[in-house]
């Protein structure tokens, strides 16, 4: 799990984490890091891994939106 800041926002690069871990990592990346909204998870380009965390995001309520293929903008948490 790769997380850096970028521009004033706070990054999480999901490339070379396995799929079994990404449900796990991306809800703690956005517990540890609530008070910096909005985050940034990076994908890439597997729609695997975009559903995975899309899935993770709505069955916990979490309000997101997707600039690009690839990228999820975590907006609010409810």
């Amino acid at each position: 799990m790769n997380v850096f800041e970028e521009r004033g926002i706070t990054h999480l690069d999901l490339h070379g984490v396995r799929h079994h871990n990404v449900e796990d990592d991306v809800y703690d990346f956005i517990l540890r890091h609530q008070d910096l909204l909005p985050l940034i998870i990076i994908c890439g380009n597997s729609n695997t891994m975009i559903k995975i965390v899309s899935e993770t995001l709505t069955k916990n309520l979490i309000e997101f939106s997707s600039p690009r293929f690839g990228i999820i903008r975590v907006e609010r948490i409810n």
